[in-house]
This record gives structure tokens, sequence and C-alpha cells, in this order.
């Protein structure tokens, strides 16, 4: 645990910024003098912000934290994530699309909950439930699970990210249950006849208990993420919402922080107002040194000392979007 965290810094989550997006020559030239990388391999964000931030990552019970940053009380039970899936079938594999940036209905995925709690759970060790357009698997045994979220799957095959070893039998019979439960049920129908994609999974991560309560320092947390609040909530964190501009961020916090903007709003404008943001109290001094992450895998590390590269040019990076 980093218990010196930058006190006159940030991390900021934002929207891609890559294949041309940023449209402000000044806003391109600024990040062109930054230290700009792209990030390696798939990662799940609580893991790039803990990283960023020198916080430790945990080992299990991603699921129980999201759930406690979702209703602030702390879950007592094993848990893990279930969450609504499409797994597309194609000549020689499945590939898994994640349906959560598409939209699924609370009402969807209420119906399909119950559907699979009455006709699988039944005098079983496990149980499922549902909170907005979030899947949960309870039982009274661990049960061996993926360690990835699905969006971090998303357009893959899942092979490499499902657990394995001697234990992940009744994951798998379990999964090869839900799948038939929710074969051509009506919810699905509904989806195929309005051009959705079916509910035809669920996709088990992140099994585990949430940790005791603790305390230790960390920078205000500003974010609609139930997992990074969940975190933020088990350590005793100053935490709140997304408040829609990086301003409201700098007002409310006296020691750096850290901000997600919302996750689903990628558009140019966003993306660009909050730069100039961050430029703007690098400048004034209000803050010493950004770390942004970008949705596109892009990063870019920032101190104020960096105004003086002014021979840089160009970069590769901020023209051509990730690799599929």
């Amino acid at each position: 645990m980093n218990a010196s965290y930058d006190k006159n810094g940030a991390v900021v989550v934002l929207p891609p910024v890559a294949d041309g997006r940023l449209r402000d020559s000044s806003l391109k030239a600024w990040l062109l003098q930054s230290d700009l990388t792209r990030e390696p391999g798939p990662k799940e964000l609580l893991a790039k912000v803990a990283h960023e931030t020198g916080l430790p990552y945990p080992e299990q019970g991603f699921a129980a934290l999201r759930m406690w940053g979702q209703t602030a009380d702390r879950p007592t039970k094993w848990i893990a994530a279930a969450d609504p899936v499409y797994l597309e079938p194609r000549l020689d594999c499945l590939y898994l699309h994640a349906l959560r940036g598409t939209g699924v209905e609370p009402s969807q995925m209420r119906a399909l909950i119950n559907h699979l709690q009455d006709s699988l759970a039944g005098g079983t060790s496990y149980g499922f439930t549902r909170l907005a357009s979030y899947g949960y698997l309870s039982s009274k045994t661990p049960v061996a699970t993926a360690s990835m979220p699905a969006y971090v799957v998303d357009q893959q095959k899942p092979d490499d990210f499902l657990p394995s070893g001697d234990d992940t039998a009744t994951y798998r019979n379990l999964l090869s249950e839900i799948e038939m439960a929710l074969h051509e049920h009506e919810v699905n129908l509904e989806r195929e006849a309005t051009g959705q994609l079916p509910i035809n999974s669920l996709w088990l991560w992140g099994g585990g208990t949430a940790p005791e309560k603790t305390t230790r320092p960390q920078p205000p947390l500003f974010s609609d993420d139930a997992l990074l609040t969940g975190y933020w909530y088990s350590a005793t964190g100053a935490t709140g919402p997304w408040p829609g501009n990086i301003t409201a961020c700098i007002d409310q916090s006296v020691a750096g922080f850290v901000a997600e903007t919302t996750e689903f709003d990628d558009s140019p404008e966003l993306l660009e107002s909050c730069l100039h943001e961050l430029r703007e109290a690098l400048r004034s001094g209000r803050l010493d040194s950004l770390t942004l992450l970008f949705r596109d895998g892009l990063r870019a590390r920032i101190r104020r000392s960096h105004a003086m590269r002014i021979w840089r040019r160009g970069s590769r990076l901020l023209e051509v979007a990730r690799d599929s």
C-alpha cells in the first residue's frame, strides 16, 4: 500500500482520444508534450486505477465490492457477478459480446434472473439476484469464476479468460444449465424481434467475499462505477458521483483526486471540455501532475514541467485507434 499518494495530482479516466477524435489542435499539441503510451493487454478499470495510485489490488471479491458500491452495505455472502452476454457461434469457436454498452433494461434482467432462480436454484446451494441491470450469483460454497469482467473480453474468444483447473466442473455445469434455461426465453424473443442481440448466457466472474472494512489514505473518488465505488467504501474513502466536469472535482478536493467520466458518453465534446479544464488546472498550479487514462487504451502522464517540451510535433498514437 502506498500511503503517500500524490496529493497534488489527479488520475482521470476519459473518453477515447485516438483515431482523430481530438479536433482541438492546441489540446493535441499539449498532449504531445506528455509521456504518451499505450497500455499493454486487457485490464479492468479498478486494476488501472489501483496501478496508477499505488493502491492495493484485491485478490478476489470483485463482485462483492461491486454490490457494496451499489448498495453502500458490505455483503456478507460469497458472491459472483452474473452479467448478461451474447455468445456468437462462428465456424470454429464462440465470440463474446458484452451487452452492458448496448443496454439491458432492468425489467429484462429482472425477468431473466427470476426465471433462473425459479428454474435452477430451488433446493440448491446457490441463488440468483439482481440489482438494476447487474446480475449476481450467491453460493454457500465458492465456485471457480472468470477473473475479468465481460467488457474486457468483448469481441474476443472467451476461452482464454475462463477459469481452469480441477475445480471448474461446477462452473461449467452451471453455465450449461443457465444457457439452456435462457434459450428462447420471451425476453430474448422480444430482443431479437427489435434487432437486439439475445442474452444467451451469463458471464460469471469476480467470485469471492467482500474484504473487511478498513481505513487507508486514498484520494477522493468521483465516479459512477459501482466496483470503484465499492472499493473506496471498503477503505472508508471519500467518494461521490461524477459531477459532470473537472472543475467541480477540483473544488471538492484538497489533496488530489481520481475521477471517471460517464462510461458511455464518448463524445468529443466531453473529451475536449475535460482536457481544457485539466490543462488550465495544471497551468494555474491547482494540480502539479496528471495521469489521463483514455478508454481506447492510451495513457498520458503530464507534469507542469512538460510545457517546455515544445519540440514534440506528432505521435502516431493519437492518430490510430487500438488494434482490434
